[in-house]
């Protein structure tokens, strides 16, 4: 179960910005959005991120995607290895400090609250606190080269003294507990496991999650039943194996990567997906026979968009994960995103309390989709253009009402979509001066 993410001096954020999913105080609608761990952990299902573009709710996603990144391939770096450092450039110093990092998240009874700074060439810090039954308690805490492992940090000494004397400074000390295998870290690895991001403008590569789990029975009817819901008007779909061939690969995908997936897969077994569509007579009455088609040939781009998340989706639902998709509404009808959305929101097909974060331009969601107001976000830029994120809860409206001058929030009941238009919760595209624009062309007659 993920709490709360934050993150400083990353791309075209400046100063720390934390998206939470604990649930706003005094908030009672859709209160079935709230997952309920333990009797004690309390955190929403969904967040969707609006914002202009270029307004920064990219790099807000990217951001969690790259934490999970470092985490998961630190260990197996070497000690030239340059860390992915992108600073915030627009405020003079901030090309020179750290990047910083930090996730809450819970695992089985215990709350862990974990993170790191660093530059190009090094880890300038590094913590992991866990709460239990009682206080937050300090695991590890790092500061440069040093280390310092508390006692409570599941794991024999010695063994922890190896991990500390193997990490390098550019490499995480969590990753080289688990390398030492150290439980507490390979439950906490295993945990980041479930943490995938998607760009919702290229799934290409998520068909093979798709087909990966399409070999396995219990996944197989989900997806046929995730591709009906979606409405295709697909009447079946099949998954042949046949020899890799490069063709194989998406035509658009870069020359480079193309090459290199073409000589790894040279002599694998490889797929076609196939589309099963039902046949009509000549009075244009449904019949008992099908066709098939190669789907990458002769679908839609919202039916392939459709298929490559269909399985990442899929597996999410069944294993509980956290699933970040940027651009979710690209390619698609909005009812086929809002059933997407609907997933992991209704408690029947989302038992195993998945979680799902969104960006999306698709304002239909904001009346459609059955989200809470502390499951809307807004990503914009402030006035020395950093972006900055904050949550529709947080509005507060004040004047005068019955002779006496208050404060209200918004009401759940409000016509969000329509506010947003208006520009009522900032977070949209700043163009006061179009019209001058289109008044200012001056086009030269056309040549007879």
């Amino acid at each position: 179960m993920l709490l709360e993410f934050s993150v400083s001096n990353y791309r075209s954020i400046g100063e720390k910005q934390t998206l939470s999913l604990i649930p706003a105080p005094k908030q009672k609608d859709h209160e079935q959005n709230i997952i309920l761990k333990n009797g004690k952990y309390r955190a929403l299902n969904a967040i969707a991120l609006y914002g202009a573009n270029a307004g920064g709710k990219s790099n807000i996603l990217m951001a969690m995607s790259l934490l999970n990144k470092i985490v998961r391939i630190s260990a197996r770096a070497t000690s030239t290895t340059k860390l992915p450092y992108d600073p915030f450039l627009l405020r003079e110093g901030w090309m020179n400090k750290p990047t910083e990092f930090e996730i809450l998240f819970v695992i089985d009874e215990n709350r862990y609250r974990y993170g790191f700074s660093f530059t190009a060439d090094e880890i300038k810090q590094e913590w992991l606190f866990r709460k239990s039954a009682g206080r937050e308690v300090s695991l590890f805490e790092r500061e440069n080269d040093t280390i310092d492992v508390s006692s409570g940090f599941k794991g024999s000494k010695k063994v922890l003294d190896a991990a500390v004397e193997a990490t390098r400074a550019n490499a995480l000390f969590l990753s080289f507990c688990d390398m030492f295998n150290v439980e507490e870290a390979k439950q906490i690895m295993q945990w980041f496991k479930h943490f995938s991001m998607i760009d919702g403008l290229n799934t290409e590569m998520e068909e093979f999650k798709t087909v990966e789990l399409w070999q396995k029975e219990e996944y197989r009817d989900k997806i046929k039943q995730y591709l009906s819901s979606v409405c295709l008007n697909i009447e079946d779909v099949d998954v042949i194996a046949k020899n890799f061939e490069e063709t194989d690969l998406p035509a658009d995908m870069p020359r480079d990567m193309r090459s290199l997936l073409a000589k790894q897969l040279q002599g694998s077994q490889g797929y076609a997906v196939f589309a099963k569509h039902r046949m009509y007579d000549m009075e244009m009455r449904p019949t008992v026979k099908t066709f098939s088609w190669k789907w990458e040939e002769r679908e839609s781009a919202g039916a392939k968009k459709a298929l490559h998340l269909s399985g990442p989706i899929l597996w999410a639902l069944a294993n509980g994960s956290v699933l970040i998709i940027d651009e979710i509404e690209a390619k698609l009808h909005p009812i086929m995103t809002l059933n997407t959305i609907d997933a992991f929101l209704s408690k029947e097909s989302n038992p195993n309390n998945a979680q799902l974060i969104f960006a999306t331009h698709d304002t239909n969601l904001l009346s459609f989709a059955k989200l809470r107001r502390d499951q809307i976000y807004f990503a914009e830029k402030n006035s020395w253009e950093s972006t900055e994120i904050y949550s529709l809860s947080d509005f507060v409206y004040f004047g005068a009402k019955d002779g006496a001058f208050k404060s209200e929030k918004e009401r759940p009941d409000t016509d969000k979509e329509k506010r947003y238009i208006e520009g009522r919760y900032g977070a949209i595209p700043a163009l006061g001066n179009f019209q001058n624009f289109i008044r200012g062309i001056q086009w030269q007659p056309k040549e007879k």
